[in-house]
């Protein structure tokens, strides 16, 4: 077995391809790591090498989808002109567009608990979203920065959930587009004009936040990022 395997070259990435074509044909429960196995051309056997469930699999996945995502949400930031909101309005409807474009991808990969608790996803979008509002610093109120992040994601990945379900239609990808572009300015002229919170707004976390501030031995940090 070790021969198939060293034959067959990076059986790891081989895997996680035969696992995410699966998803897009099937979804996430429709498939058994033997199938997975068995688009790659080894026995189920070979698999535990990498991967001792199809759960495991499916977390690694999701972490590779992430750290993929990360990196197109960068790259739209950084090839946006314009205002100093455009890289982050490029953010969003990159996002948007990919959910859209991959919905049973995108739905494993945020689903609740599904990455390692301990896997450092880099870039991770929240990471991506947090850096492009650190440069707005001069165009947001101090007191619209702390959890702004979560403010946009909820906007972005709600478009993106709602287009998904087609509980909103709209007639073609430039019009998603544009649906995203308007929904991310709205929320960002909001933040620009918000006032300062008669008390404290709501501190949010997430999985990646609360592993972030761990890293760091801040508590405090999850606050913020």
């Amino acid at each position: 077995m070790a021969g198939r395997s060293y034959h067959h070259g990076d059986l790891r990435n081989a895997l996680l391809d035969a696992a995410e074509a699966l998803i897009r044909d099937r979804g996430a429960d429709g498939w058994s790591l033997r199938e997975a196995t068995a688009q790659v051309g080894v026995a189920p056997s070979a698999a535990y090498h990498h991967f001792r469930s199809r759960d495991a699999l499916l977390r690694a996945l999701a972490d590779r989808v992430i750290a993929r995502v990360g990196e197109h949400l960068s790259d739209a930031a950084a090839a946006a002109h314009g205002s100093l909101q455009q890289p982050l309005i490029a953010v969003g409807r990159e996002y948007v567009r990919w959910a859209v474009q991959d919905p049973a991808v995108a739905c494993v990969a945020f689903a609740a608990g599904r990455t390692e608790p301990a896997a450092r996803i880099c870039p991770h979008p929240h990471d991506v979203l947090a850096a492009e509002l650190d440069r707005l610093a001069g165009a947001l109120p101090a007191s619209a920065r702390p959890g702004a992040e979560f403010v946009i994601w909820a906007a972005m990945h709600g478009l993106a959930v709602l287009l998904a379900d087609g509980l909103i239609r709209l007639d073609s990808p430039q019009a998603i587009d544009r649906e995203a572009e308007r929904v991310l300015s709205a929320v960002l002229t909001g933040l620009a004009a918000e006032p300062p919170p008669s008390r404290a707004w709501p501190v949010p976390r997430s999985a990646h936040s609360e592993a972030l501030a761990r890293h760091q031995g801040s508590p405090d940090l999850a606050s913020t990022r």
